[in-house]
């Protein structure tokens, strides 16, 4: 996940059709044959694949326009041209797509498990054998070819995850994440240290979720401070959230509720989903106090120690996950 790209411009464009033929048939002993020209191959889609195994857009960096193939045009003999190759865009799940000038949502493929047409190909044209009738035996036109289309568009990935962390710099989240799941983001003792977005998928009692890490939000993050805007939106697919405050900071007790501001700040309904409160590093001194104290400035919000160093209180965390991924109260 290191090369991690959530969002990227591309121009697609979809195929032109074929243009019709204006063609007779010509052979021996048959001067004057009737028309045969064949329609134009109709050009190619422009067509969005959802891989589960994708889960950033790095891929389309290195390539910004997609455009499928021509048709082809069509040919003596009532022949058709060959239909233009599609232009297929391999993305993951959680990809929408946007106008790039606009910002309008044309396409969420969240849910989508088959190929989603985004683009249509232009029709090829009819060839001259269409137009004959009893007044116009021999016609010499055809039909061009529909155009395609062409759009700039913004592709974006909001990851899909069963349970979001928030937390400012240096909770614990990704320490969190790398003992309950597979995933093995960098961890460091100072701030910063995620800088990209992790998934893990913890398993448990022959039950399976998926847990997302984003970076540390800052204060103004719901305004866009730093980097907040880009990452909090990566939390708008989760089920639940998990809000971990650092119980070693001898202010800790002030971070729930400022979390809590930067989540109804940048609003999309984040402030209102089922969540939890973890106090981590509880085995360091004075996080017991600190404990304490946030639990009961908090009655209405259900507090969770944990030490990620003893893993006090580590079963109790999962076994809440796993609730809240099934949706229960």
């Amino acid at each position: 996940m290191r090369g991690f790209i959530d969002e990227t411009s591309l121009v697609v464009s979809s195929g032109n059709g074929g243009a019709g033929a204006v063609s007779f048939h010509r052979e021996k002993f048959v001067p004057k044959g009737g028309p045969d020209g064949g329609d134009g191959g109709r050009g190619g889609d422009v067509i969005f694949r959802v891989r589960n195994n994708l889960k950033t857009l790095s891929h389309l960096t290195m390539k910004h326009a997609y455009r499928a193939g021509n048709g082809e045009p069509g040919k003596g003999g009532r022949c058709f041209g060959k239909d233009g190759a599609p232009a297929v865009i391999e993305v993951p799940p959680g990809t929408v797509i946007k106008d790039d000038d606009t910002g309008a949502l044309l396409a969420d493929l969240s849910d989508s498990t088959e190929d989603f047409v985004f683009l249509r190909g232009g029709i090829g044209g009819k060839g001259n054998w269409n137009f004959k009738s009893s007044v116009k035996q021999a016609p010499r036109y055809a039909q061009s070819g529909k155009p395609g289309e062409e759009r700039r568009i913004r592709v974006e990935i909001n990851l899909i995850a069963d349970i979001g962390f928030v937390g400012f710099p240096n909770a614990g989240k990704s320490s969190l994440l790398n003992i309950l799941t597979n995933a093995h983001p960098e961890i460091a003792p100072y701030p910063f240290t995620t800088k990209i977005p992790n998934l893990g998928v913890m398993s448990m009692h022959g039950q399976s979720i998926v847990l997302a890490d984003i970076p540390g939000i800052i204060e103004g993050a719901g305004n866009g401070a730093g980097l907040g805007l880009r990452f909090l939106k990566h939390l708008s697919r989760t089920k639940a959230l998990a809000f971990l405050i650092d119980g070693s900071d001898p202010e800790a007790s002030r971070a729930f509720p400022l979390l809590l501001k930067e989540l109804k700040t940048y609003g999309a309904g984040l402030s209102e989903k089922p969540r939890i409160v973890i106090v981590t590093k509880t085995d360091l001194p004075d996080s017991a106090a600190q404990f304490d104290q946030i639990r009961s400035t908090l009655p209405d919000e259900t507090v969770f120690p944990l030490s990620a160093f003893t893993h006090d209180g580590l079963d109790a965390v999962a076994t809440e996950f796993l609730r809240l991924a099934e949706g229960k109260k």
